[in-house]
């Protein structure tokens, strides 16, 4: 399975984007939900910084806080944390549930909904719901196959 986000709105605290399936090539993307992430730094700071933009390896990360927590929330549904691999300078990269800034951390949150972020923070929404749609495709593609994320910048 190979992924895309397209980042299309970076402001001063987070960064907004699309996510899709395009295994079947770009010219046939398939939306699967909006994207929330950290802002676009210069230098990474810990926790306040989006990965740069490129191509990563996904993983079932079948241990931690965070997988502990999803086991007990999603129960047979979940199969382990969807974690982005060998990102420069940064680890523990997961695809979770969350609405704005201050739930990243660095990561990719999940939404079927999205607020700009022009005026005012960016929002998704129906975060949970999204995960429960989107979360299965991928984490069934891992069990039996090479899974990559492309990170695609259309914010500047």
């Amino acid at each position: 399975m190979k992924l895309e986000v397209m980042r299309f709105s970076s402001q001063e605290r987070d960064t907004l984007g699309l996510l899709f399936d395009v295994s079947n090539g770009t010219e046939f993307r398939e939306f699967l939900c909006f994207t929330l992430e950290d802002e676009d730094r210069k230098e990474k700071v810990m926790h306040e910084t989006r990965i740069p933009a490129g191509t990563y390896k996904l993983r079932l990360k079948t241990w931690g806080g965070y997988h502990d927590r999803y086991t007990k929330r999603f129960g047979e549904m979940h199969k382990g944390m969807l974690e982005v691999l060998d990102v420069p300078n940064f680890k523990h990269i997961l695809i979770h549930c969350g609405n704005d800034e201050d739930d990243t951390s660095g990561c990719l949150l999940l939404g079927n909904t999205q607020t700009e972020n022009i005026s005012s923070t960016g929002f998704v929404g129906g975060s949970t719901t999204a995960y429960k749609r989107v979360y299965p495709l991928i984490a069934a593609a891992l069990e039996c196959e090479e899974c990559t994320i492309t990170y695609t910048d259309y914010d500047g």
